[in-house]
Parts: C-alpha cells; sequence; structure tokens
C-alpha cells in the first residue's frame, strides 16, 4: 500500500473521514463563515489579503463594450453606442441596486468581497424597475448567512425534494431553488419577526457565484479556511510579544519577606494581594531576611521577525497570493524573483477574472439586455430584429482591468517586437497594460490628440509624421534620341500610380 495510507502511531491522529463536499460544509460552514469574517475584521493580512484579490480582479469595475455586427462583419457603431449608453444609465446606483447604494462598479466590489469572506455570494434578481429607471431590473446583494443551510425539510414536500445546505437541487445537482431567510439571522431587530421565515427563490432568479473545487459540491468555501488558523496563530503570537515588550520597558520585581506584616508593602489590591511602587531615582532599603528579585523579560525577541515571515509565507500560499504582495515586503527577494511573484499573481487574477465574466457578467449581460429591449430602452435596437437574432445583439466584450508595466523599458521593446513579428497584435497589448481600456479607445484618444496638437501648432515627437521620411524630389528625365511621337503611347503601366509610402510604426513607453 502507499506511505500516505499507512497507519502507524506517528500519523493515528490522520483523519481518514470518506465524506462528500457537502457532508464537510454542512458541519463546518458556520464556523468557517464566522472565523473568516472575524479575521477579516481584525487580523490585518487577512484584511490586507482581501483587498488584494478585489483590488486586481475588479479593480473599479469591469467594463463592457458591444460589438453587434453586420452580416459582412463591420461593427454597427450606432447600435453599439446606444447598446453601451444605456448601460451605463442603468449602471447608476439608484438603478441597478436594490438598496439604491451602490453603483454597479461598487456592487461588483461588494459581490467579490463575500466571494472572499464567505467563500460564495448570492444575487437575486428583481424583474422590476427601481429609482425610475426604464429597465425592470435590479439586483439584491444576499449575504451567505441568509440562505438556510441547515433547512431539510420543506413541509409537505419533504418527500419530493431533495436539499442540500439550503439549496434546492434535482438529480444531476442543479439548482431548482434557494431557501432564504427573509432577514439576516445576526441582524439588529426588534423581535424574531422574518428571521426563521423562509422564502422559496426560484434558480432563474438568483445568481450563486462559488468556485467550486470538488464535484457535485452545492455551497462554497471561504477563501482564508486553509490559512485561517495560522492568522489566528500570528494573531496571538504577535499580541503575547507585544505585551512581553511593553513589560520589558518597566522595572518589575519581586519582594520575599518573611514576616506577614512588611511596612515596604503599602498599597493593597482589590483582590487582597499586596504591592509596592517603586519610584524613579529612590533606593528603597529592606528589612533584615527580605529579598528583592527583579523582573527583566529580554524584548524585543531578535527572532520574531523571521519567525513571523515563515508563518505568513505560509499564509500566503494558503490564499494563493505572493508573500511579496500580501506583505509589502521586498527586503527578502531581488528585481528578478519579484517579478515572476508578480506574474504568477497576474496569472490568478486573469483566471480569476474570466471565471467572474463567464460566471456573472456574461449571463447578466443577456438578460439585462433582453430586459431592456423589450422596455424599449434602447432606441437604437429594433424589437423585430433582436427577437428575430437576439445571439447578434448579445455580442459584447468585457474589459477587466489590466496592469501596468514592470519594466517599462524591456516590457515594450518585446510587446514591439511581438507585434511586428506577428505573435500578438496591438489589441492584445493595450488589453494586457491599458487597465480596461480598449484599442478603440486608445485610438480615437490618440487620434484626438494629433488633432489638437496639430489645431495649437504643436509638433511632438510621438506624431508617426516625425518618423516619415523625407520627401525626395523626382530625378529629371533622361535624355532620349527617340523620336517625341513615341511619347505619345507610352504602356500603361508606366502610368500607374505611385506606390504607397510606408510609415514605420513607433511606439513610445
Amino acid at each position: 500500500m502507499y506511505a500516505t495510507a499507512r497507519t502507524g502511531r506517528l500519523n493515528a491522529d490522520w483523519s481518514t473521514a470518506n465524506t462528500s463536499a457537502d457532508a464537510e460544509l454542512s458541519s463546518s460552514l458556520r464556523q468557517l463563515r464566522g472565523r473568516s469574517r472575524a479575521l477579516i475584521r481584525d487580523a490585518s493580512y487577512a484584511r490586507r489579503a482581501q483587498t488584494i484579490i478585489v483590488n486586481n480582479v475588479i479593480g473599479s469595475g469591469i467594463g463592457v463594450e458591444a460589438r453587434v455586427a453586420n452580416e459582412r462583419k463591420r461593427q454597427l457603431d450606432d447600435v453599439n453606442g446606444a447598446i453601451e449608453d444605456a448601460w451605463r444609465t442603468w449602471s447608476r446606483a439608484a438603478t441597478c441596486h436594490t438598496g439604491g447604494r451602490l453603483a454597479f462598479g461598487d456592487l461588483e466590489r461588494a459581490i467579490f468581497a463575500q466571494i472572499f469572506a464567505a467563500g460564495e455570494a448570492f444575487i437575486r434578481i428583481h424583474p422590476r424597475g427601481f429609482g425610475g429607471g426604464k429597465v425592470p431590473l435590479a439586483l439584491e446583494l444576499i449575504e451567505a448567512e441568509r440562505i438556510a443551510d441547515e433547512f431539510v425539510r420543506p413541509g409537505v414536500l419533504a418527500g419530493s425534494v431533495n436539499l442540500k445546505n439550503g439549496i434546492e437541487v434535482d438529480q444531476f445537482d442543479r439548482p431548482v431553488a434557494y431557501w432564504v431567510r427573509q432577514k439576516h439571522p445576526g441582524d439588529l431587530r426588534g423581535g424574531h419577526l422574518g428571521t426563521e421565515n423562509l422564502e422559496r427563490v426560484p434558480a432563474d432568479q438568483m445568481f450563486h457565484l462559488c468556485v467550486i473545487t470538488r464535484w457535485p459540491q452545492a455551497r462554497g468555501e471561504p477563501w482564508l479556511h486553509a490559512a485561517a488558523r495560522r492568522l489566528n496563530d500570528m494573531d496571538g503570537y504577535s499580541e503575547a510579544e507585544i505585551v512581553a515588550a511593553r513589560a520589558s520597558a518597566q522595572y518589575m520585581g519581586i519582594l520575599e519577606t518573611p514576616e506577614a506584616d512588611d511596612p515596604l508593602v503599602d498599597t493593597e489590591t482589590d483582590d487582597g494581594q499586596m504591592q509596592m511602587y517603586l519610584e524613579a531615582g529612590i533606593v528603597q532599603r529592606l528589612r533584615p531576611g527580605e529579598k528583592f528579585t527583579s523582573y527583566a523579560p529580554a524584548r524585543p525577541n531578535p527572532a520574531l521577525d523571521p519567525f513571523l515571515r515563515y508563518m505568513l509565507r505560509e499564509v500566503a500560499a494558503g490564499m494563493d497570493v505572493s508573500y511579496e504582495a500580501l506583505s509589502r515586503d521586498y527586503s527578502q527577494s531581488n528585481y528578478s524573483s519579484s517579478r515572476l511573484a508578480l506574474l504568477d499573481d497576474r496569472d490568478t487574477w486573469t483566471h480569476l477574472q474570466q471565471w467572474f465574466i463567464r460566471s456573472f457578467r456574461e449571463p447578466l449581460h443577456r438578460l439585462w439586455l433582453e430586459r431592456a429591449v423589450l422596455a424599449r430602452a434602447i432606441p437604437g435596437v429594433d424589437l423585430a430584429q433582436y427577437t428575430a437574432n437576439p445571439a447578434k445583439f448579445e455580442a459584447v466584450e468585457f474589459r477587466p482591468r489590466g496592469w501596468s508595466w514592470v519594466d517599462p523599458t524591456k516590457e515594450v521593446e518585446a510587446y514591439i517586437a511581438a507585434v511586428r513579428a506577428g505573435f500578438m497584435t496591438i489589441g492584445d497589448v493595450i488589453a494586457l497594460t491599458g487597465g480596461g481600456k480598449n484599442l478603440e479607445d486608445v485610438l480615437r484618444a490618440r487620434m484626438k490628440e494629433l488633432e489638437l496638437a496639430e489645431e495649437l501648432g504643436l509638433k511632438l515627437d510621438t506624431d508617426p509624421a516625425a518618423d516619415a521620411p523625407p520627401a525626395s524630389s523626382a530625378p529629371a528625365p533622361a535624355a532620349s534620341n527617340d523620336d517625341p511621337a513615341d511619347d505619345a503611347e507610352d504602356d500603361p503601366e508606366d502610368t500607374a500610380a505611385p506606390a504607397a509610402r510606408v510609415v514605420p510604426m513607433r511606439t513610445h513607453a
């Protein structure tokens, strides 16, 4: 058998429970969520990890660009502009959020913060307008605690319903409905009204966002689950070291006396303990037989820093972030190793961005577009054409945030070489480094910049015309002894238009 499977004296306490993901979450989910939220509230590195992930995956929000095209694959700018304008209007806090407090970019950040803290987020779809909006659609963010995960007997439906931690599923583990508490169990309230009142929400009215690590898995697990114990240990150890350091800053001691009544002890505490206060510049004289033992702990502990670095590396590994990003400590790494860690992190962020787009943004866009068109909220989209071919109008490109250069000089040169060799396009480079912009945005902004510079009479060294070779004067025609009449019968190929001038591409960091 495998060595890992053997049971002996040294690994007798190693658990070998043969349980499913839902069974493990059923007995652990409440404690995991509570401890995860407590760490984010109180532990600095847990809060830092949540901020890192939300900032890198969502940033200020994932942009959207409509890509509706005709049969010849030409973009319909009027239609795309109308769709984007309607989306921006709906994305305001008053219309997209049932509470009217979160604009769509802020709602995305709140959703991903919940995914990190609780392992999942529930977004309920309300098919009616809020805040005077034309589109009958608004979103409600529901915390995981409101899902009745302990609910297993839905009354008369008990024989025909399969419930897994508050989620009703079919025989293929596909969600059918969610059982939701009307009130948060830990919310402020005058009584228990609404806390245990459950509502069955059909699955087509709910987005359930969680990363599935083990199928079938009905609920998500907090992302701190593998690092929570180490974070708690670090917090407790740091507190103990601080207490010891504070004690070491004060001169303390113990007075041993053979007599019960000691005239040197002048204070009695509430619990009956006798104390003597020492003052600076005072030499206290002891009675015969008395002994004073000083107490001066050796703090700060010189081993504290390397030990906490070791612990923090383990925490970073448990949260899929690099040590440098989590600690902001680059003293233990050089440029190359820090750059490799940063690029590895970006692979993780890119994966999470695409997961979020596939799981939430794409289906939401289809739903929003349908309701917006039916409500006549997009003037540029004809209802009959949309009904005949919805997929044509659903074409869209999402623009998650990108990242700036690590080493601008080297990376710009590498991207230029890749574009010239045909390995990448300019649009690919902008998508990676443009912070959510796309090729059209950059080119239009560039065109406006050059037009404004020309209008003001400015000459920029980044103007493509600056790289154009100077126009050479045409050479004088050679003398010919042929009959002038022959000139009237030129070959048509000789009168062809001159070749187009090639302007080399020039890119500046």
